[in-house]
């Protein structure tokens, strides 16, 4: 009979416990601060908080470049590759920008957590039956406020590390809004924590910006378009990341 890992056992009885009352406390005080905040920006920076405690306490070291090309207080859409769940919390304490995430309506339903993006202005979209007037009216209003949006364009996360094909459609709009997009490239976040198994393992992962893309009077609202520019990022960050993909340690 074989027992399982050490750091399974300190996932389930360490971590887990240890993130879940990171959530639920601060979870608690982004939604309070969303009755007086309305713009979410206390909200957001509980977000980075408990992102920047769950990447120390797993042991999830980020070395970040590119950032320096980026102008501070601009909005621009974040384009990332998606390896795991951490890489959420990375984004989240490694940029330093007002941050909403485009997601999947049912993450709404997870207490704390999805409380926190149903009231701080993240955009929920059920993939189910998407409306989309419904998202750009909200797209264009959290540009309004000044905030960065962050998207997973293949629509869920590589189990082998392999950067599958961008869906358009946030593409499209990142267009109709004349938004700058930033290729965005996170490397080693699937060996911290593999898809589809319970237990997490300390790690470095590699955060690369690549130079922001202006959409601006380049590209036109079409579908073509939102197609080759949604294949010009992939190739970027695609490049990167299965060059460096390598266990966490």
């Amino acid at each position: 009979m074989s027992f399982p890992p050490f750091d399974w056992w300190r996932t389930v009885f360490f971590l887990i416990p240890t993130i879940a009352i990171y959530t639920i406390v601060l979870g608690t005080l982004s939604v309070a601060s969303s009755l007086l905040d309305h713009r979410g920006f206390f909200a957001h920076g509980c977000a980075r908080v408990w992102s920047w405690l769950i990447l120390a306490t797993t042991g999830v070291a980020v070395e970040a470049s590119g950032i320096e090309m980026l102008t501070p207080g601009r909005t621009y859409i974040f384009v990332s590759n998606h390896q795991s769940i951490y890489d959420i919390p990375i984004l989240f304490s490694t940029l330093p920008y007002q941050l909403r995430i485009i997601a999947k309506k049912s993450l709404g339903k997870f207490p704390f957590l999805g409380w926190h993006l149903q009231r701080t202005g993240h955009l929920l979209v059920d993939r189910r039956s998407p409306d989309p007037r419904g998202i750009l009216k909200q797209w264009t209003q959290l540009v309004s406020k000044g905030v960065s949006l962050i998207v997973f364009p293949e629509g869920t996360r590589s189990i082998d590390g392999r950067v599958a094909r961008f869906k358009g459609g946030s593409f499209l709009l990142a267009i109709e809004a004349g938004l700058p997009v930033v290729p965005v490239a996170i490397s080693g976040s699937r060996h911290v924590m593999l898809k589809n198994r319970l237990m997490t393992r300390p790690g470095r992962v590699t955060f690369v910006v690549q130079p922001p893309i202006e959409t601006h009077g380049r590209y036109q609202p079409t579908i073509e378009d939102a197609r080759k520019l949604a294949d010009e990022v992939r190739a970027q960050i695609r490049t990167i990341v299965e060059g460096a993909d390598a266990p966490a340690r």
